[in-house]
C-alpha cells in the first residue's frame, strides 16, 4: 500500500428513494480498514435529501451539485471539493468491501497508473433471472463476463467502482456534463469518454482493473425485467454513439469490437450447452441485447449528426422522489 497518497471518496445521490442504500454505502466507506481522509456526498439538485443527509450522516461533507444537473456534474463537484491525492467514486446503492480503499491505493505505487477500477458484484434484490446472461451484467451497472479476472490494464472503468489521481481528473477537465445519467434516464458512458480522453492526452497513462477491490451493487427487482434489459441496451447504444463522436471512433469502440467478436459468440455457445438453465431465453436475451444496442447506436449516430446543425431540445427534469416505486430506468 502506498501510504504517501491520501484518498477522498465521492458518493453522488439524487433521490430520497435510496436513503437506506445511501446510509449503507456511507457506513461501508467509514468501516474501511484503511479509512479515507475525506468522504464527500454530492446531492444532485434534491434539497430534501441534502437537508436529511446533513442532519443524519456524520463524518461526511454534504454538498449540492454546483454544476449541470446529472451524475457527471455531481461527480465534478465532488472532485473539486476532494482533499485527497486520489478520488474514488462509489454509487449510492453500492457497498464497499472492507479492504476496498486499501486495494485501490496499493495499485498507485506505479506513477504511470492514472486510475484504478475494481470488481462490481451484483446484489440482486430478487433471485437472478435464469435468462439474464452474465456477459450483460453491465446492464445493471456490474462487472460482466469478459472482463479481466486478474489485475490488468483496461480501456475504461465501471462507474460504481472507480478511482483516479485528482490531478489527472482536473487536467483532463473532469466528466462531460452532456453525457451520462440525469435522474433515472439510463444513459451512460461518461466514464468511458473520460478514460479515453485521459489516455489520449497521456499515452503512457495506465488504467488498471483490480478485481480484488470489490463492491456490491444493488440490483432492484425493476431492473431484473425484460423491459429494463431492452431499454438499457438501447440507451447504451445511444451513449456509445456520442462517445464515438467526441473521440477517435476506432479507439472509442475497440473494446466493443472485441466483446462482439469474442465474448458474445462464446456466450451463445455456453447458453446452448446441455444442462444450462433457460437456454432458449438466454440466447434470446443475448440476441435482444446485441440488437437493441446496435439500434441505439444507429439512432444515436443519426441524432449526433443532426445535433451538429440544430440546438438541443430542453427536457423535463426528474423529481427528487418518484411517485411510487423506483422507476425501472
Amino acid at each position: 500500500m502506498n501510504t504517501a497518497l491520501s484518498l477522498s471518496v465521492v458518493v453522488c445521490a439524487y433521490t430520497l428513494d435510496r436513503w437506506e442504500e445511501l446510509q449503507a454505502a456511507v457506513v461501508s466507506v467509514q468501516s474501511q480498514r484503511r479509512p479515507p481522509e475525506d468522504i464527500v456526498l454530492v446531492v444532485d439538485h434534491c434539497p430534501e435529501l441534502q437537508r436529511l443527509a446533513g442532519r443524519m450522516l456524520h463524518g461526511v461533507r454534504v454538498l449540492p451539485n454546483r454544476q449541470r444537473k446529472g451524475l457527471s456534474g455531481a461527480r465534478n463537484t465532488g472532485v473539486e471539493a476532494a482533499v485527497g491525492d486520489v478520488v474514488a467514486f462509489l454509487d449510492d446503492d453500492a457497498t464497499a468491501h472492507p479492504s476496498w480503499t486499501q486495494r485501490l491505493l496499493r495499485d498507485y505505487r506505479d506513477p504511470r497508473v492514472a486510475g484504478v477500477g475494481g470488481l462490481v458484484l451484483p446484489w440482486w434484490e430478487t433471485d437472478r433471472p435464469a435468462w439474464f446472461p452474465p456477459e450483460f451484467d453491465w446492464v445493471v451497472g456490474c462487472s460482466y463476463r469478459g472482463l479481466p479476472e486478474e489485475l490488468a490494464p483496461v480501456r475504461n472503468f465501471i462507474g460504481a467502482n472507480m478511482s483516479f489521481r485528482k490531478d489527472v481528473l482536473r487536467t483532463a477537465g473532469g466528466f462531460r456534463t452532456d453525457l451520462g445519467r440525469v435522474g433515472t434516464r439510463p444513459l451512460g458512458c461518461e466514464e468511458t469518454e473520460l478514460c479515453l480522453r485521459i489516455t489520449s492526452r497521456r499515452p503512457d497513462a495506465v488504467l488498471l482493473h483490480d478485481p480484488s477491490a470489490a463492491v456490491r451493487h444493488r440490483v432492484p427487482a425493476a431492473r431484473a425485467t425484460w423491459s429494463y434489459f431492452r431499454a438499457r441496451c438501447y440507451a447504451e447504444g445511444l451513449s456509445k454513439a456520442l462517445v464515438a463522436r467526441y473521440g477517435d471512433g476506432s479507439a472509442a469502440l475497440s473494446s466493443e469490437r472485441a466483446y462482439l467478436t469474442t465474448t458474445i459468440p462464446r456466450a451463445f455457445r455456453d447458453a446452448l450447452r446441455p444442462g444450462r438453465p433457460a437456454p432458449a431465453r438466454t440466447a434470446l436475451a443475448l440476441a435482444l441485447g446485441v440488437g437493441a444496442t446496435f439500434l441505439g447506436y444507429a439512432v444515436g449516430s443519426v441524432r449526433a449528426r443532426r445535433s451538429a446543425v440544430r440546438p438541443p431540445r430542453r427536457t423535463a427534469e426528474p423529481p427528487c422522489r418518484a411517485p411510487g416505486k423506483e422507476s425501472p430506468v
